[in-house]
């Protein structure tokens, strides 16, 4: 194949994670510290552990793109609840213009790297990357009380991501290589419900949560 022809040798052809970097960075604003304890629809996570999480995956997924694999990149986040620092306004807004700019290189969507202590492939770790910015990002809208909306592209993405797998040949579901899958069980909702919200029922949240829910 002419590289001409290969989508991961075209820049322009790349997934851009830009934009949901940039709807993340807008919503820290109406971030006050009256919300930093209160839920999110993260069983585990009230809102200063989610975006103590989204510091975390940035920073990881931003060395995953740059092939740097220390430390950042080689513990799982289910290791230990995340811990938001008291400089996180200024450190994740960069962290986050940090990413995107990182999974702007053709070279980050090839090879192997590292993240959250799996190696994978590299197209593989930047639609991980994607699908939980635009997942958390959601996350952090609805638990502040704040709108949000994604591009078709990427909640495309997200979709072929999170779909279930086809079934094993014992009739079970074979979501990862462990038969896992990234989040929580899919939730129903109807096939023509907004791809928003089928993403995020895909991702084993209710699309109606509500802080006090």
């Amino acid at each position: 194949m002419d590289a001409q022809e290969n989508p991961v040798s075209d820049a322009a052809a790349l997934p851009d994670l830009e934009p949901a970097t940039r709807r993340i960075a807008a919503l820290l604003g109406q971030v006050d510290d009256s919300r930093l304890d209160g839920p999110t629809p993260c069983p585990d996570y009230a809102v200063r552990e989610l975006l103590g999480h989204l510091t975390g995956l940035a920073t990881a997924f931003r060395d995953a793109a740059r092939k740097d694999l220390g430390a950042s990149t080689a513990v799982s986040p289910d290791a230990a609840l995340p811990v938001l620092d008291d400089d996180w306004r200024e450190v994740l807004p960069r962290r986050l213009e940090e990413v995107a700019a990182a999974w702007r290189s053709p070279d980050a969507w090839t090879g192997m790297t590292r993240a959250g202590g799996v190696e994978l492939p590299g197209e593989v770790a930047g639609a991980v990357a994607l699908n939980e910015l635009v997942v958390h990002g959601w996350d952090l809208a609805r638990s502040t009380g704040q709108p949000y909306a994604a591009g078709e592209a990427e909640l495309r993405s997200c979709e072929a991501l999170l779909a279930p797998a086809e079934d094993g040949p014992d009739g079970s579901p074979e979501d990862g290589p462990d038969g896992d899958s990234l989040f929580g069980p899919p939730v129903p909702v109807p096939s023509d419900a907004p791809l928003l919200d089928r993403v995020i029922a895909l991702s084993g949240r209710r699309p109606d949560w509500q802080p006090d829910s």
